[in-house]
């Protein structure tokens, strides 16, 4: 799957995202690596904490289906600005580095234009479970 097909994935989670009090919709699509791809979108509530962002969406979906081995991200988002750039949370950054390892590419839109990174650079110093 290519980084703009991915994105496009993203970018129709992004429609679904509940976002009334911030008005900030994010979109995440995560391919597993059997080429199967989970989409998530951020739910807000009133209660903020209880708040989801769109990358754990996806990535709960995931591995609740069976899946543990992650390819690819895709995250788009943004308030005023549909592509903006929507990076991941630092919560996010380090729940993903659970299960995708730190060379995974991560795609962003910033104005159009795609953006790659992986999640080593996202979370370059991630708590692990070596620490255990």
């Amino acid at each position: 799957m290519t980084a703009e097909q991915l994105l496009n994935c993203a970018i129709q989670a992004r429609e679904r995202a509940y976002a009334p009090y911030s008005r900030y919709r994010v979109g995440a699509a995560l391919l597993g690596a059997d080429g199967t791809v989970y989409t998530g979108c951020n739910i807000e509530n009133a209660a903020y904490p209880a708040t989801v962002c769109a990358e754990r969406t996806a990535l709960f979906k995931a591995v609740s289906e069976g899946c543990r081995q992650f390819s690819a991200l895709a995250v788009v988002g943004g308030a005023e600005e549909p592509d903006s750039c929507a990076y991941p949370c630092g919560v996010c950054r380090q729940v993903l580095s659970e299960f995708c390892p730190p060379e995974m590419p991560v795609y962003l839109l910033d104005g159009g234009h795609i953006v790659k990174l992986t999640l080593g650079e996202l979370l370059p110093h991630s708590f692990s479970a070596a620490a255990f």
